[in-house]
């Protein structure tokens, strides 16, 4: 009788952690999905340079850690607990700037329709980053035996990156682009660096106001979504011009 009470609970147990696993994949995984099939990209044929876009991803991931291991080691032995190392954390999301070179680099050997183009880059990217950063720890963390609701936010925060990289995608065609307006130059340039160091301005946020992991996502959602709503301004008027 109780290895069979012993056996039903663990069943459940189990059936339970692989619903929350699903339910996270599911979170993450959806939106690029929608995206992928109601945009239209679907119908234009571009799933293979959404795996060009994944693939240069991960070369871009490869070459930003043999630059950090090798000019920017890790500096955590050298900082207090609560303290803030902000010329370290500068230093490492200065290497983030390699994430536009590398969209720079992809957007320069992917052609097509310049929207279908920039939505394959864009999704193709960060599905890859999806994958190699959310995909493992989701498998091995939101199948444990308690529930914990930092595998929702890593979900949640997929989405985010979404929006995030179709900013910075669409911000690094503007910038490639000759006929730029000479105002719209330095605008767009402070988005693209806004967008390269938002991991500092989080994480200098978020220390300053002493915030917690849910309060410190809203920060983030918040900066993506301002820096997406000026730079999908920017890019329509910009692609209204080119169109005209």
């Amino acid at each position: 009788m109780f290895s069979f009470f012993f056996f039903r609970k663990s069943y459940c147990g189990e059936k339970m952690t692989l619903y929350h696993f699903v339910n996270c994949l599911a979170l993450g995984y959806t939106p690029y999905f929608l995206t992928y099939k109601y945009s239209g990209m679907s119908e234009y044929g571009v799933f293979w340079k959404c795996v060009q876009a994944g693939i240069g991803y991960v070369l871009t991931q490869l070459v930003k850690m043999l630059l950090l291991a090798t000019f920017f080691p890790s500096m955590e032995g050298h900082t207090g607990g609560s303290s803030f190392d902000f010329f370290g954390e500068f230093l490492r999301t200065t290497v983030d700037l390699g994430d536009l070179l590398g969209i720079y680099l992809i957007l320069s050997h992917i052609g097509g329709k310049n929207d279908m183009r920039l939505m394959a880059v864009a999704v193709g990217w960060s599905m890859a980053e999806f994958v190699l950063t959310k995909l493992l720890p989701l498998w091995v963390g939101a199948r444990g035996l308690e529930f914990d609701w930092k595998h929702m936010q890593s979900a949640l925060d997929s989405n985010v990156a979404l929006v995030a990289n179709l900013a910075s995608v669409a911000l690094v065609w503007m910038w490639s682009r000759n006929d730029l307006t000479g105002g719209l130059v330095p605008l767009v340039l402070l988005l693209l660096l806004t967008s390269a160091y938002k991991p500092l301005i989080v994480n200098l946020t978020s220390h300053a106001l002493e915030l917690g992991n849910w309060h410190t996502f809203f920060v983030k959602t918040s900066l993506v979504f301002s820096l997406a709503l000026l730079s999908f301004q920017v890019y329509i008027g910009l692609a209204g011009k080119i169109g005209n």
